[in-house]
């Protein structure tokens, strides 16, 4: 990208007559003899072109009597100087002014002037071409600029096609463009505010880039309280408003168009993964209860739970081990304008009957990220079933985060894993999961998501949830699921 000033050279021609003195030198250098010129029919130079144009023919008689003196002038002074020359200092008063008369002949010679005669409309074919139109240019205004010509109406913008008129462009290869056109070209514009991305204090373009969505936008949205969606994390555009849930999270419109919103329409999910977790021959005997419930009830629930390691800044599940009495979500929101209305909550007591009281799920997340949410939870719900004590939290959680992290991969990418996908059982009866066919399959954007989600288990950077998850999932790619859970139990770490 370069920026290079245009020179408009848009002057005239301008004809001039040859000094009397220049006019005698230069017959004096090619004849040797002034009167020699007066009646023949020597050519004229056409200025930097080097045409020559024979100058039309006069009789000596037609000539007045002024031009005959002045004529008879001038050789009187060329035998003058001729005499001049003879002398001794004769030759230092040639020295004196021969540079002066050489000048002033080189620049007569070299003028770009034409005479008076020459005729207007003619110019030579081929010798000054545009780039633009590739017609010659002639006699006029014409610009010179990447080594070639144009007429002012020739030389555009390659985004516009307008002509530049301005005394700077940008330049790039070999195509010229507005400064303008060239920055709404090159210039990252913000995907929220949608404006160029402003430069800092050193004069360098800064922006946010999103690692998996590839968002760019203004430094400045991240403190000026813009949506985040609480699902995908991307901001939130000026045109695509987002749907508040009313508890301090939003929610974008690809993610709201398979969020589970209520304890019901989460059942068929929870029972397909319970069916995910059977197959690998890791059945549930246990009924464990599961709800649906909003940030304030989840929060509560975690500060009544004694035990377990909670993933910050948010918890999105968790798996009961005390009694406590939870408010689920009986019946679905439905969104009026840009928020959520008309929710139906109920307080439930849950009873310990076992290691496991119940699986707490946040509401409103799509389809995908609440399934992951559920594989995680119920994998320390078979833990505790199964007897696991006192795990350190990188090898619970890292473990319970490959049995997510499989599941997502089961779903998004079924043709790579023996096990069928489980969104044929959960679409079924689940009015949340529109965009699954009968087949099972799903739109691009929810596989998007998916795809999206697996992102975010494999490059956490807690050392529980991230670094747990590729010490486990290395240690399951290399001795499988089943022996890696047997050295867990025996040893209470993962095999190397």
């Amino acid at each position: 990208m370069a920026s290079s000033g245009v020179n408009h050279l848009s002057q005239s021609c301008n004809y001039e007559r040859k000094s009397r003195f220049i006019k005698w030198l230069s017959k004096l250098f090619k004849s040797g003899s002034g009167h020699g010129i007066a009646g023949g029919q020597n050519p004229q130079f056409l200025g930097e072109e080097n045409m020559a144009w024979r100058a039309p023919t006069r009789s000596v008689d037609d000539r007045s009597r002024t031009e005959k003196d002045r004529e008879e002038s001038d050789h009187a002074l060329a035998l003058s100087l001729a005499e001049d020359l003879k002398r001794p200092n004769g030759y230092r008063w040639w020295k004196d002014y021969d540079e002066d008369i050489a000048r002033a002949l080189q620049d007569s010679l070299n003028s770009s002037s034409y005479p008076p005669f020459a005729p207007n409309h003619y110019h030579p074919r081929g010798y000054r071409l545009c780039g633009g139109c590739n017609r010659d240019i002639g006699y006029g205004n014409y610009l010179g600029c990447m080594g070639t010509y144009f007429h002012p109406e020739c030389f555009c913008c390659h985004s516009c096609g307008y002509p530049i008129t301005e005394h700077e462009f940008s330049l790039s290869g070999k195509n010229a463009y507005h400064k303008s056109c060239f920055k709404e070209l090159t210039h990252p514009k913000c995907e929220v505010c949608h404006q160029f991305i402003p430069t800092n204090g050193a004069g360098l373009i800064e922006y946010r880039y999103h690692p998996f969505w590839s968002q760019k936008y203004c430094p400045s949205h991240e403190h000026d309280n813009t949506a985040r969606c609480c699902s995908c994390e991307r901001l939130e555009s000026s045109n695509a408003r987002y749907i508040s849930l009313g508890d301090g999270r939003s929610l974008c419109l690809e993610c709201m168009e398979s969020a589970i919103m209520d304890t019901g329409d989460c059942q068929p999910l929870y029972h397909a993964i319970r069916d995910y977790y059977e197959g690998m021959n890791m059945k549930l005997d246990q009924q464990i209860p599961m709800l649906l419930v909003e940030r304030q009830a989840l929060n509560e629930a975690i500060v009544g739970e004694k035990n377990g390691h909670h993933h910050m800044p948010e918890t999105r599940g968790l798996c009961l081990s005390e009694e406590q009495t939870v408010t689920s979500i009986l019946k679905r929101p439905t969104i009026g304008g840009h928020r959520l209305i008309g929710m139906r909550t109920q307080p439930q007591k849950l009873t310990r009957k076992s290691e496991v009281t119940a699986i707490l799920v946040l509401y409103g997340l799509p389809r995908l990220l609440t399934g992951a949410i559920l594989a995680h939870e119920l994998m320390h719900g078979w833990l505790r079933l199964k007897g696991y004590r006192h795990l350190s939290p990188e090898v619970e959680e890292g473990i319970c985060q490959v049995l997510s992290y499989m599941w997502l991969e089961s779903e998004v990418m079924p043709v790579f894993k023996h096990m069928p996908s489980s969104s044929t059982a959960s679409s079924s009866t689940s009015s949340s999961s529109s965009s699954s066919s009968k087949k099972g399959g799903r739109s691009p954007v929810e596989n998007k998501l998916g795809e999206f989600f697996m992102h975010q288990i494999a490059h956490d950077t807690s050392p529980a949830y991230g670094a747990g998850f590729r010490t486990a999932n290395a240690a399951v790619s290399k001795y499988g699921l089943r022996p890696t859970l047997d050295h867990i139990r025996w040893t209470g770490c993962f095999p190397v």
